[in-house]
């Protein structure tokens, strides 16, 4: 059975995870704050509390993991902040995902975040992809829609680890 690490389960995290438990996927979601681990753990997924701007916080729970779902597309904060986080803080995850059970990376690139921070978390997910092995995939969906976005997402988990899950 596949387990996927989503980062950043929101409201479409949440519904990314009902979709694929209901595949068979065991789910963990990701949250800053420990107050929204219930209404993760209310959607039927594990909660984890992990923050995106401290990759080794994410990091800590993927020692099981087959896919991470990098859910930061329509991120909210502070503009630099927003930026790391499809740039450095990005980055290093990527670089430490070599070293774990990982065997996908899905990319939100689609969303409200400005375009040149996704144009450059894409960037940096396909130079990890292929630098280090990782099968990545990017979703453009507009999260907008999310009966296509999630379709969208579960075709690329579908297609980085086939059967699997």
């Amino acid at each position: 059975m596949a387990r996927a690490l989503i980062v950043a389960c929101g409201c479409r995290g949440q519904a990314l995870g009902r979709r694929l438990a209901g595949a068979g996927w065991l789910v963990r979601g990701t949250t800053r704050r420990a107050a929204a681990a219930e209404d993760i753990l209310a959607a039927g997924l594990e909660p984890a509390v992990a923050d995106p701007d401290q990759g080794a916080s994410v990091l800590d729970h993927v020692g099981d993991v087959t896919l991470v779902f990098w859910l930061m597309g329509s991120a909210v904060g502070e503009r630099g902040a927003v930026a790391a986080l499809h740039g450095p803080r990005l980055e290093r995850v990527l670089e430490k995902l070599v070293d774990t059970p990982v065997r996908g990376f899905v990319y939100e690139a689609a969303g409200s975040v400005a375009l040149e921070d996704r144009e450059r978390g894409s960037e940096l997910v396909r130079a990890a992809g292929e630098k280090w092995r990782i099968p990545v995939a990017l979703v453009d969906r507009d999260p907008g829609d999310w009966e296509e976005w999630t379709e969208a997402m579960l075709a690329a988990a579908e297609g980085l680890i086939g059967g699997d899950g």
